[in-house]
């Protein structure tokens, strides 16, 4: 096997054109995205047609911010380069190939979200309709899904393409099945349908590969979009960037074995480092070493070099007697970064593992009239009205919407009144009628079923509710179902004014807080303090950062059900997720946690000790001796947070 080439000057492999493939090693705040401009501006220089470079990023925002940046450098050509995310190439892909009709399939996105390791909303009556023994509780049934997103390839060395279990293939299944009679697909189905199509029709993708691909953030891609990279860039140059220390999404089934494993795949591939972090104070580029290098055997060097010019950082590490102690406390030091030490809230971000944790400081700053929003996608659909009202408008734009009658009409049973629905789907799959057709026909007394009367109860009522929203313009519809001063519809609320205008319609303003929901983008010029789960701050960069509920059964969250060797893994992918957190600030950090915590959270994974106090997150010892020593919260504060 050939050794990875390394530069032979000073010139990185990235910005030359007459090599590939190319893997760049970057780690965070060494010039990822300035590289990657360098890379396409190369590229347009050279002559390259815009429309042969693919660049593909980890959100679409990422895509607009890097087309943006190099239109205000003045690179022609660059409005008409390919950037976005994987996800949309493979839906313009099905699309403009007519795919998703002749494979019978409707790009209707289900809009889930995940809570206790359960796909929520609209897959929680999929979930239900499709169970078996066999197949698991409902975590067990959302893994198996994620599973078949991937294309069955759960680790780096596996396939994509079939299921190679019977319980998987019975599974896929039910599941597809589920699907096809709803018009729906799951969101992260467009891969391994993309890449099915792909493989199956090899004139098509000629067609479809570019003569220069760029991938960043490559170390979040699992298996099936690794291939699909390949497919697209076959016959061309491929550059992937990423950070093995960055890899936080193994429930997706990516690895950081991808990356770190690229060079050997694709050998002889020309291979690039840049450890030096312009980002981060000098003193957190230290502790960021000691921590990530317990995933690593002893003697490995440094996996990030601090910049000489950068400032040594203000860290505080701070342990409160109670939560609303912590949270009392962190709004109060919120305030003081804001009025004595000069920092805009905008550049200010707060990391909680818990969202119930992160609504109580938004509602404190609130108070406080600190401007502050939380960016819990699945917040906006978190009570049973805001679902049942959503729902709603889904059917007001279209009432074939099956995915969304399904919703309702079970809505109001704790089992989704599955069985009684299976006889209904059972008469539509013998009739060839839709749901909505065939209780027409019950209502209406033109057919008979027996026990499906809380069906047509159910239908009944949504027709009432319906009739009442027809014909009324589109803002008072908006008012109607997200009505202004219930808390449960504020966001939505605010979300539809936000997108309503004089040409919307039930139908656009659907699709719009769909998109808003399902993929939610963190904008990075903001004039207020965002408060996210660790997750989330991935490719953002603050001020300061301050990591709440640093305890142990949050961070890290381990599975204890799981054996010894996955526990140990999840723990290193956890180790790197706090890795990523406290390397978003430019300047102050801290992280936080708190004592006496009430006794429901013990449910959502806290440790506590055998007194009953919270135990304190393993990672903060694992910072290293030039850490500093923790301290009270409440000495603190009266010290004037010093």
């Amino acid at each position: 096997m050939a050794a990875p080439l390394t530069p032979g000057d000073n010139q990185p492999f990235i910005l030359r054109t007459d090599v590939s493939p190319v893997c760049v090693m970057a780690g965070p705040g060494t010039g990822k995205t300035y590289r990657l401009k360098q890379r396409v501006t190369s590229l347009l220089n050279e002559g390259v047609d815009p429309r042969q470079i693919l660049v593909v990023t980890f959100t679409r925002t990422a895509a607009a911010d890097l087309v943006r940046e190099l239109e205000n450098l003045g690179i022609p050509g660059c409005e008409h380069i390919r950037a976005g995310t994987l996800h949309s190439f493979c839906f313009r892909l099905l699309n403009r190939q007519d795919a998703f009709s002749l494979t019978g399939r409707v790009p209707r996105p289900l809009v889930t979200f995940t809570s206790s390791g359960v796909y929520q909303f609209e897959a929680s009556p999929l979930i239900a309709d499709i169970k078996k023994p066999q197949y698991g509780q409902g975590r067990d049934c959302t893994k198996r899904m994620l599973a078949y997103e991937a294309a069955w390839a759960r680790q780096q060395q596996d396939i994509p393409g079939w299921a190679q279990q019977w319980l998987d293939q019975d599974f896929e299944r039910e599941l597809v099945n589920w699907l096809r009679f709803h018009g729906a697909m799951l969101i992260g189905e467009l891969i391994p349908e993309a890449l099915r199509f792909l493989q199956e029709n090899p004139a098509v993708r000629d067609e479809c590969c570019y003569e220069h691909v760029i991938v960043d953030e490559y170390q979040d891609l699992n298996r099936a979009e690794q291939v699909l990279v390949d497919t697209i860039a076959e016959g061309g140059a491929l550059v992937v960037v990423g950070d093995a220390d960055q890899s936080i999404y193994s429930f997706r089934h990516a690895h950081p074995e991808g990356i770190n494993e690229f060079s050997t795949v694709h050998a002889p591939t020309a291979v690039d480092s840049f450890i030096e972090c312009r980002r981060c104070p000098q003193r957190i580029v230290e502790l960021a070493n000691t921590l990530i290098s317990a995933n690593y055997a002893v003697g490995t060097p440094p996996r990030l070099l601090p910049y000489p010019d950068n400032p040594a950082g203000e860290i505080n590490i701070v342990q409160w007697r109670t939560l609303d102690d912590e949270i009392n406390g962190v709004s109060q030091y919120i305030q003081h970064l804001v009025s004595v030490q000069g920092i805009p809230p905008g550049e200010i971000l707060v990391l909680c593992p818990r969202r119930i944790i992160g609504y109580e400081l938004r509602t404190r700053l609130g108070d406080m009239e600190i401007p502050a929003h939380s960016f819990y996608h699945e917040e906006a659909l978190a009570s049973p009205e805001a679902r049942l009202a959503f729902c709603k408008l889904s059917l007001l734009a279209n009432s074939n919407d099956r995915v969304a009658l399904r919703y309702w009409l079970g809505a109001e049973s704790d089992s989704w009144l599955a069985g009684t629905y299976k006889k209904l789907r059972d008469y539509c799959e013998a009739n060839g009628v839709s749901p909505w057709d065939a209780l027409e026909r019950l209502q209406a007394g033109q057919i008979d079923r027996p026990r499906v009367q809380p069906l047509v109860d159910r239908f009944s009522l949504l027709k009432d509710e319906l009739l009442s929203l027809q014909g009324l313009p589109i803002s008072e519809v908006a008012s109607a179902l997200f009505p202004a001063g219930q808390e449960w519809a504020t966001l939505l609320s605010e979300a539809a004014l936000r997108v309503i205008d004089g040409e919307s319609t039930p139908a656009s303003l659907l699709s719009d807080l769909r998109d808003l929901i399902t993929q939610p983008e963190l904008p990075e010029d903001v004039e207020y303090v965002q408060i996210m789960s660790l997750h989330k701050s991935k490719g953002l960069t603050r001020q300061a950062v301050i990591v709440c509920g640093c305890i142990e059964g949050f961070i890290p969250t381990i599975d204890e059900t799981e054996p010894p060797a996955e526990q140990a893994r999840l723990r290193a992918e956890q180790r790197r997720l706090f890795y990523v957190s406290i390397t978003r600030t430019r300047n102050v950090l801290l992280l936080s946690s708190a004592r006496d915590l009430p006794s429901a959270f013990q449910y959502q994974g806290a440790k506590f000790n055998r007194y009953g106090d919270a135990m304190v997150s393993s990672f903060l010892r694992e910072l290293g001796p030039t850490a500093p020593r923790p301290v009270s919260g409440e000495g603190w504060v009266q010290r004037g947070f010093v």
